[in-house]
């Protein structure tokens, strides 16, 4: 190795492929390497967020991420400000040692930015720097935050699942929402770029639903078991929702900056009141803490009813349907429900979900020099 002890520096709002280039950089030259992920309070991608998104891209043994909060003033021709800034990096480094991790004195800082010598000179180590033009991964955290869809290339899983648009169809049963669900994802993968790996996300309550009945059937030793003579508990419907948020945050990593899902925790909980009669807390708790962005109602008006062997049965469709829309309304959740035939029903959705795409994503501006 080069050097002892490497730096790098940045505010990783958010991570991008030129980000990782430069640690991955610096840990082919040091035996130790630091990454001080500065983050100021007006930021609104959360300092641990982006600390685990770097630990998760970064696991070299020798490459540890340090979370620093700094609001100093950025000014770069004053040295009052510069000491701030490297006082509260030096603090970070300070922290770990103080958790008994020996960290020792810097001797190399890896940059891309113009201030870097100047803040190689405050740690009195040498300067490397990496890529300044940025030929190779022509990005930057300010182009990300401006369009993600244009720099979408350049992210790491962990900030697409963060980033991708989450569009939800629901509905009773028999109205389309699958075959919604489908065309609505292969309408913007055929656009291309980086559309092109658009996914949608399957309902995973129905697959757990065929394994539950083959393994009644199994115990019971009786093939003839049907749907109605299943018990359901509560805590099937909360594993039902957590997986389906596992799949849909697995689908977000790989896939495009819109994530089409086939349900989610919000109809789980829905779907708990039909078969068990009240409220679902833990399933309602998954609902909040996974995001989504745009539901769209199926509605059973024009649909003629298919029994395809899985379903409770035609009179429930209205009831059901109604408490999607009312809920939907009383949550407050951005909504629309589609009716007609399936052509119109996936212009109503592809027009709202353009609308969504056209709000873009907002990031608190950081502080600037």
């Amino acid at each position: 190795m080069t050097y002892a002890h490497g730096l790098v520096i940045g505010k990783f709002y958010p991570p991008h492929a030129g980000h990782h280039h430069l640690i991955d950089t610096a840990a082919a030259a040091c035996a130790r390497v630091s990454v001080v992920v500065a983050a100021s309070s007006v930021e609104s991608v959360p300092l641990a967020l982006r600390t685990s998104w770097l630990r998760e891209v970064h696991r070299q043994p020798h490459v540890e991420i340090v979370p620093v909060v700094d609001d100093a003033e950025i000014d770069y021709g004053s040295d009052e400000a510069w000491s701030a800034h490297v006082a509260a990096f030096r603090a970070g480094l300070a922290l770990r040692s103080g958790l008994g991790v020996t960290v020792p004195p810097v001797d190399a800082v890896f940059s891309s930015e113009a201030y870097g010598p100047e803040l190689a000179a405050r740690f009195s180590a040498a300067h490397v720097p990496v890529d300044p033009p940025r030929e190779r991964f022509p990005v930057s955290g300010t182009a990300v935050r401006d369009d993600p869809v244009a720099a979408w290339e350049w992210l790491a899983p962990p900030v697409r699942a963060y980033l991708a648009r989450r569009v939800v169809v629901v509905g009773a049963e028999s109205t389309g929402t699958t075959t919604l669900a489908r065309a609505l994802a292969a309408h913007y993968a055929g656009r291309g770029g980086a559309f092109a790996a658009t996914r949608w996300v399957p309902e995973y309550g129905r697959t757990y639903t065929e394994e539950k009945l083959a393994a009644a059937r199994r115990a019971a030793g009786d093939a003839s078991l049907w749907l109605d003579d299943l018990v359901w508990e509560s805590a099937e419907f909360t594993r039902i929702a957590e997986r389906h948020a596992a799949l849909e945050d697995g689908a977000a990593r790989s896939g495009s900056p819109l994530l089409v899902c086939d349900t989610d925790a919000f109809a789980t909980a829905i779907w708990h009141e039909r078969y068990l009669g009240g409220p679902a807390p833990d399933v309602e708790a998954v609902h909040r803490r996974t995001p989504h962005h745009l539901w769209i109602l199926t509605s059973p008006d024009g649909v003629p009813f298919e029994q395809d062997g899985w379903r409770d049965g035609e009179s429930i469709r209205a009831w059901m349907s109604d408490r999607f829309r009312e809920e939907l309304e009383v949550q407050g959740l951005p909504h629309i429900v589609v009716t007609g035939p399936h052509e119109e029903r996936l212009a109503a959705a592809v027009d709202a979900t353009e609308a969504l795409l056209a709000k873009g994503w907002s990031f608190s501006a950081p502080l600037r020099p």
